[in-house]
């Protein structure tokens, strides 16, 4: 598990698929990998996600490092497991989730907003936290939250976009979601796959702006 918490930590950047088609799907995650971006999450509500998932699991293996997202319940943890996902993100927190992602050698960073949820999260043993909603919070919420809570990771997901991901990094975002910022899908629809890749290129070239 740490393993990929130091992924999360060094790439900074998670890729949210959320409704996109499956044929598209392999198209843009290439897209993507090509673009420097290697933590990419299918949320479950869209359709097909878990053959979606295992297929990428085959598809990019030693590429990108790929997981469920809008994990709702212990039954659909299970269920991405089943298919193969390697880490599990969830816009709400529920311990048996944690538990079971620990159980299973599975990161789990579940979905909070308050303090108080962050260190129920923590305690419970999620390995970092998931700040959302981002985009009605803002940067300046985190760097509150970040002052007391330094030592657990967060990402924040929501409302992170190329012109403001600086301000995020710099306000103490261990990590950010991105969704319809990099997974374009318009884009994916016209067969636009290198505008995808461009477009995650300079979100990881945003990233390593803020490192140097």
């Amino acid at each position: 598990m740490a393993k990929l918490l130091d992924v999360l930590l060094e790439e900074k950047i998670v890729a949210i698929f959320r409704g996109i088609g499956a044929q598209e799907a392999d198209a843009a995650a290439g897209a993507l990998i090509r673009g420097g971006i290697s933590l990419m999450e299918v949320t479950l509500n869209t359709d097909g996600a878990l053959p979606i998932l295992s297929r990428w699991r085959e598809l990019y293996d030693g590429q990108a490092y790929i997981g469920a997202g809008t994990v709702l319940d212990l039954k659909q943890a299970r269920e991405a497991a089943s298919a193969g996902a390697q880490f599990i993100i969830s816009p709400n927190l529920d311990e048996e989730v944690v538990a079971f992602g620990a159980a299973e050698g599975i990161s789990v960073w579940p979905g909070v907003m308050t303090p108080t949820e962050i260190v129920r999260a923590w305690k419970a043993g999620a390995e970092a936290v998931k700040i959302f909603p981002m985009a009605s919070l803002g940067h300046r919420y985190l760097q509150e939250l970040k002052a007391p809570l330094n030592l657990i990771p967060m990402m924040a997901t929501g409302g992170v976009d190329l012109d403001n991901i600086g301000d995020y990094l710099r306000a103490g975002a261990d990590a950010v979601g991105l969704g319809s910022k990099i997974v374009n899908l318009q884009w994916a629809r016209e067969g636009r796959f290198d505008l995808m890749e461009d477009r995650a290129r300079q979100f990881a070239e945003a990233v390593r702006a803020q490192r140097s």
